[in-house]
């Protein structure tokens, strides 16, 4: 049941309690900017996940700026970008994001980077009835028992990752351990790895959860190589990790081989695959590597990244392009900003990104797309393990499972 206090006074109350003050760069008021569509960019620009919302950041540029043909404008109307930080804590998320779609008159948002963040937002997305285009948190809950009508999301989800490394690990005979963050990324990539590995016959044996800001992983891993160690057949310790402190390299001196246990991950940001250069042949799954798509919208990030940024363009780069893309198609095929018009168009759109072809699924509003199967090459000119494509894991190749109750 929706509340029954205004909004205006449940908005500036939550905004009050948390003594902000609008941060919105364009003042509002005439007819000229009132045609402006407003796009809220609600991300953890602060906080521990700062690299992946810059690369968020500026791949979401880069989507307006393709999808429109460099003109940033849309039916005729300009599209202005108002950034908001989340400080990566849900509190503030809540508050931002409230702040964007009432003082700030954003007609959509994006965002964020954090899922613990994103599963405070959704609440108030649906308070306001408009859109919050999810990117790039993962957490199936997301898309999943927290979910409305009024979130969409870019990003893939748990279970895409989960079925892709199980598509790469899982075999008859295999044994698993995980080691994740004690949140809903890490719980909620666990739980959907279990299920996914189920019909290929891996047991996963141990599930070790740790803090996020942990740096001593020694007795999390010694609990681990204890339970893996006389587990007949090939042993995995899969593990999944987001931001600062990424244990692969100080597990991997611990020489899990000893035991007979292999390290295994999904893909990464590229600072973070500096650490896979020690694991030549490793496989896993992956959202994005910039070398693996080939579309001419990859082709375009790829080129213009390198051309100004002097990099290619990173993981979280090409979902910030995606959801822009998503942001003009969905504007295009609705002929409008308004909510439900929104919604009507992208139920099942369909578009093209540096990933190749999405779809928006009808019932949960997530978008279903590609996931690649690497194995990794090491190429001393290259400061990061490569992941080398084995097998591309089409919409078609994969039972993504609903998961909303809706």
């Amino acid at each position: 049941m929706k509340s029954t206090v205004p909004m205006p006074l449940k908005r500036l109350a939550l905004v009050a309690a948390l003594g902000l003050a609008a941060t919105a760069p364009f003042a509002l008021g005439s007819a000229a900017q009132a045609e402006d569509i407003r796009i809220a960019h609600v991300y953890d620009k602060t906080g521990a996940l700062e690299a992946y919302a810059k690369q968020s950041h500026i791949g979401l540029m880069m989507g307006l700026e393709y999808a429109t043909g460099g003109t940033m404008e849309v039916n005729g109307r300009k599209l202005v970008v108002i950034e908001k930080d989340t400080q990566t804590k849900p509190d503030v998320a809540k508050a931002v994001l409230a702040e964007a779609y009432g003082d700030d008159n954003a007609d959509i948002a994006v965002g964020p980077v954090a899922s613990g963040v994103a599963l405070a937002m959704l609440p108030v997305a649906e308070e306001y009835e408009k859109i919050l285009i999810v990117e790039p948190a993962v957490a199936d809950s997301i898309t999943g028992e927290a979910w409305n009508r009024y979130i969409f999301r870019t990003g893939r989800n748990s279970s895409q990752d989960a079925i892709a490394n199980a598509v790469a690990l899982g075999q008859d005979g295999v044994t698993i351990a995980t080691l994740a963050q004690d949140y809903a990324f890490g719980r909620d990539g666990v739980a959907a790895f279990r299920d996914a590995l189920a019909p290929t016959g891996a047991k996963l044996a141990v599930e070790e959860y740790v803090p996020t800001d942990t740096q001593d992983f020694t007795a999390s891993a010694q609990r681990i190589f204890d339970q893996m160690k006389d587990q007949p057949g090939r042993k995995f310790l899969f593990i999944i990790w987001a931001g600062a402190n990424n244990p692969i390299g100080k597990i991997k001196a611990m020489e899990p081989e000893r035991f007979g246990i292999e390290i295994a991950t999904g893909g990464n940001i590229l600072a973070a695959m500096a650490a896979y250069k020690a694991l030549p042949g490793m496989e896993g799954a992956t959202y994005y590597y910039h070398d693996i798509p080939k579309n001419p919208v990859n082709d375009w990030l790829v080129t213009e990244h390198q051309k100004r940024h002097e990099s290619p363009p990173d993981f979280f780069t090409a979902g910030g392009m995606t959801a822009g893309i998503a942001v003009v198609e969905a504007i295009k095929k609705a002929g409008s900003t308004e909510t439900e018009a929104l919604i009507t168009a992208m139920e099942g759109m369909e578009f093209q990104t540096p990933k190749g072809k999405m779809v928006f699924r009808p019932e949960d509003h997530q978008a279903l797309q590609s996931m690649y199967h690497f194995k990794i090459k090491v190429d001393p000119a290259v400061a990061w393990g490569i992941p080398e494509l084995v097998r591309e894991l089409k919409i078609e190749d994969m039972n993504i499972p609903i998961k909303n109750k809706k």
